[in-house]
Parts: C-alpha cells; structure tokens; sequence
C-alpha cells in the first residue's frame, strides 16, 4: 500500500514563510506525479502546484512566484515552500500522488492559517 503523511502546517503572520512536507511510502515515488491541493469551506478545492518525475513543476497563477514545489526522491518526500503568505493562502493543503500502478492517494491535510 501507498501512504502518504504531510507535516508542517500551523499559524503564520502575513508576509511569512511555512514548508510542508509530505513523506511517501512506496517503491514507485520516484516515478509518481506529486502535487498539492488546497481547500477552504464554502470554495472550490484548488490545485495549488505539481512535480512530475522528471522535475518539471507547474503553479496556480495564485502562487507563482511565492510557493515552490520540490521533490526528495531519496527520502521519498515532496516538499511546498511557501513565502509571502498572504490571508487568502489560509486552506487544508493536501499533498497526491499520481501513478499509472496505483490510484490516485491522499495525504491527511494540513492545516495553514496566515493571519495576524
């Protein structure tokens, strides 16, 4: 089975920094697509940032230039450094992983709060 168990959320003021992690089992990570949704109450569930296996990420335009999406493959993690946060960040974030050998699995969610 694949699991995946994300980390690093909590409150931060505007203006802050906070990474997630999302720490995978499995022997196929290295050749998954990973990424990050976001999801508030009462808003429609965002695609916040890819990585496919070869490196190649993509961005909501809501977060280009503050938010970057990494992989380890050697610890089986994918990482979303986020800068400049802003209010409108607040979400569950939850980290996927995509493979043609698996369904599409979860992480728990992680709660971020950007506020003062």
């Amino acid at each position: 089975q694949v699991q995946l168990v994300e980390s690093g959320g909590g409150l931060v003021q505007p203006g802050g920094s906070l990474r997630l992690s999302c720490a995978a089992s499995g022997t196929i990570f290295s050749i998954a697509t990973m990424g990050w949704y976001r999801q508030t109450p009462g808003k429609q569930r965002e695609l916040v940032a890819v990585i496919i296996s070869g490196g190649v990420t993509n961005y909501a335009d809501s977060v280009k230039g503050r938010f970057t999406i990494s992989r380890d493959n050697a610890k089986n993690t994918v990482y979303l450094q986020m800068n400049s946060l802003k209010p409108e960040d607040t979400a569950v974030y939850y980290c996927y992983l995509d493979s043609l050998l698996v369904a599409r699995k979860w992480g728990q969610g992680t709660q971020v709060t950007v506020s003062s």
